[in-house]
């Protein structure tokens, strides 16, 4: 082993410090410069509807449903509003907050809405690639605090900038309908096909005694428990401890996690990966619901201190995917809003 001295550790410290603090300023920086692009390229009609103070309600208003569902409609201003150029713009605010898996994922789900149109011709829902709608909470700028959201049917992404320095990325919702493309041009595409994959991968490498701790039933919840509540809040039962898989069966549950993690940008993903790891992966467990097969209607969660990931796969016969990432102190940023405000006030 080899030992550094006391000014060498120090320099390494500061050195990464000085990195993070140059990642995030860089993460913070280009989603300000892509939203500024952005609202300037919009008339007063359409800023009015993409622009809201930073303490609107309608930051916590999110829906991962068909806009006519909503109940109320959708808040923001729809891509269906927008010129080719403007269109571009909000793709690219998405693309400076997402990774490259990330932004595909959230592409190739609205892409899928072309492909609902012509499975389900003369149905009584629109579905269109373009109904997604863009909501930017208070001034974007590089060391500001501020919000935005992408949001429309299967896709509901909230970004939160606190001083420049913070980042939250919840809720995070990213569905599939169909969970398979079965015939035409894209036969074949599972968008979200790894988050089923691995978890299954992990309930079938399980024993018995494991999977009577980890299988809480046989059949698995229609939907998501924690829907699209404000908040979410923590399920029972917990199912299988971290510490009771083998050393590979722990390595899958980690890349599942990281699956959901690395929606958003890499350095963003690396701080929050570095707190899952620092509240401990042995204070981390998975439960399972339903069959094991695929095409049998299966739910899984993982859950953390900080953190649930919940997915359900039960409709048109097990090919409707939904996938959630959320934190149960942390969605919209609230605590480090709260810190934010009153030091603002102070």
């Amino acid at each position: 082993m080899k030992f550094r001295s006391i000014p060498e550790i120090v320099c390494a410290l500061v050195l990464a410090l000085a990195s993070s603090t140059c990642a995030a300023n860089k993460a913070a920086t280009e989603m300000a410069e892509a939203a500024n692009k952005f609202l300037g390229s919009l008339d007063a009609k359409q800023k009015d509807k993409a622009t809201y103070e930073l303490k609107s309600e309608d930051r916590f208003h999110w829906n991962f449903l068909p806009t006519e569902m909503v109940k109320g409609g959708r808040t923001g201003l729809p891509m269906t509003e927008m010129k080719t150029e403007q269109k571009a713009l909000a793709l690219a605010l998405l693309k400076s907050s997402t990774s490259g898996a990330g932004y595909k994922k959230a592409t190739q789900i609205m892409m899928l809405e072309g492909i609902l149109r012509e499975l389900e011709k003369g149905g009584r829902l629109e579905r269109n690639p373009e109904k997604y709608f863009v909501s930017i909470f208070g001034k974007p700028s590089a060391e500001g605090t501020w919000a935005w959201r992408y949001e429309g049917h299967h896709l509901s992404l909230a970004f939160t900038i606190i001083e420049g320095k913070a980042f939250v990325s919840t809720p995070s919702f990213m569905g599939s309908n169909p969970g398979e493309v079965m015939s035409g041009k894209s036969k074949g595409l599972r968008v979200l096909g790894k988050e089923e994959d691995l978890a299954r991968k992990l309930i079938k490498s399980l024993n018995d005694g494991q999977k009577k701790s980890a299988v809480f039933s046989d059949k698995a919840p229609r939907d998501i428990l924690t829907a699209a509540n404000r908040k979410a809040e923590r399920l029972d039962p917990e199912g299988i401890a971290f510490g009771r898989l083998e050393a590979d069966q722990q390595k899958t549950l980690q890349a599942l996690v990281r699956e959901y993690v690395n929606r958003v940008r890499p350095e963003l993903a690396r701080a929050d990966l570095a707190e899952i790891q620092k509240a401990g992966w042995d204070k981390v467990s998975f439960a399972w619901a339903g069959g094991f097969e695929k095409g049998q209607g299966h739910y899984y969660r993982v859950q953390g201190p900080s953190f649930i990931l919940e997915y359900a796969n039960t409709q048109n016969n097990a090919y409707h995917v939904h996938a959630t990432w959320r934190e149960f102190s942390g969605d919209y940023g609230e605590d480090l809003l709260a810190k934010h405000f009153a030091k603002e006030h102070k």
